[in-house]
């Protein structure tokens, strides 16, 4: 697209600079031009809020113009999303359905396919047999089509001789096909033919095994842990400290017998990272509301109750540790 007019020595008006749109909130991925004389017709925008995800592009796995696959971790697995452009010639689905492309894990493949048919638009008559060839290829992926919640199109055309149509699809993985909420929004288009097209996909968050040992102040495990110490330093034999070759020796003993005398005395807890003690039923009721409606809304007011939910629970959690009177004193393992 036309971002701005720059200046040229052949036209007083300046010639249009053409490249993508940027911002700061947002990380742009292109893949690499496969031809001199190609052209990138596919882009990703990832935001940067969820960028610890650690995005990244697999060219090695599939590097064409019009395909476009990254990569991210969660919970200690790879999962993948797939942007692709298929042309008049599908050029894309062929290159797909030819190669041997083995991705587990594929969470979304969307984009624009360029295939009418009466399976996703009902006021198109016939069936594509373009059509077979892209089920093929999700289903080796283990995609499923979703279905808008508003079934209106997605390509939109200023000729009144020609009719609007629905050419933008969105596969997701079908574990998560229960949380469809895909949506088409022709009033985001702008200056497009395209419609934008949005799915709120819930990201698991991941879990952390930690354990905290402590000891509490003045205690009975305290003052044991302070002779077994005094004990360990004592029985250290002085004259082997002036022998460099036992020095190494000596501190390493040191060191085994404090960690022992600090592992028999203290109490280990284990810690769950993002912890879900806070659930409560005021959650329960808006899931159970989202998954009886598919509802944008409804998934919105769920967000909104397990923000709340988590905030006030770790206020009273807070406050209850300043209201104690003495608190422990701990190292983190």
């Amino acid at each position: 697209m036309t971002i701005r007019n720059i200046p040229s020595t052949s036209n007083p008006e300046g010639i249009p600079l053409l490249s993508v749109p940027n911002h700061p909130n947002w990380l742009t991925f292109a893949g690499d031009l496969c031809l001199p004389n190609d052209s990138l017709r596919v882009i990703s925008y990832i935001n940067t809020h969820i960028f610890s995800l650690q995005f990244s592009l697999q060219k090695d796995v599939i590097n064409h113009r019009d395909i476009l696959l990254a990569f991210f971790f969660n919970n200690n697995s790879i999962f993948w999303v797939m942007n692709i452009y298929s042309d008049s010639s599908h050029t894309a689905l062929k290159y797909l359905k030819n190669a041997e492309v083995n991705i587990s894990n594929l969470l979304i493949m969307t984009g624009d396919f360029n295939i009418r048919d009466n399976i996703w638009d009902s006021s198109f008559p016939h069936h594509s047999s373009f059509s077979d060839d892209l089920m093929i290829i999700a289903n080796s992926f283990n995609l499923e089509l979703l279905f808008p919640t508003n079934c209106v199109p997605t390509r939109y055309l200023d000729s009144d001789t020609r009719s609007n149509s629905v050419i933008d699809l969105m596969f997701l993985w079908s574990r998560l096909t229960e949380i469809n909420t895909y949506s088409i929004h022709p009033d985001l288009r702008l200056s497009s033919d395209h419609a934008s097209l949005s799915v709120t996909i819930a990201i698991e968050e991941e879990n952390i095994n930690l354990f905290k040992s402590s000891i509490a102040k003045n205690s009975k495990e305290a003052k044991n842990l302070i002779k077994d110490v005094s004990v360990a330093i004592k029985n250290i034999n002085i004259s082997d400290l002036s022998d460099h070759s036992k020095i190494e020796e000596v501190t390493n003993s040191l060191a085994s017998r404090i960690e022992f005398a600090w592992k028999t005395n203290t109490k280990r807890v284990w810690i769950i990272k993002h912890s879900k003690s806070w659930w409560n039923n005021n959650c329960n009721r808006a899931l159970n509301k989202y998954r009886t409606t598919r509802n944008l809304e409804n998934w919105k007011v769920f967000k909104s109750t397990v923000k709340s939910t988590k905030r006030i629970f770790f206020d009273d959690k807070i406050q209850e540790i300043t209201n104690k009177k003495h608190g422990p004193w701990e190292l983190m393992n």
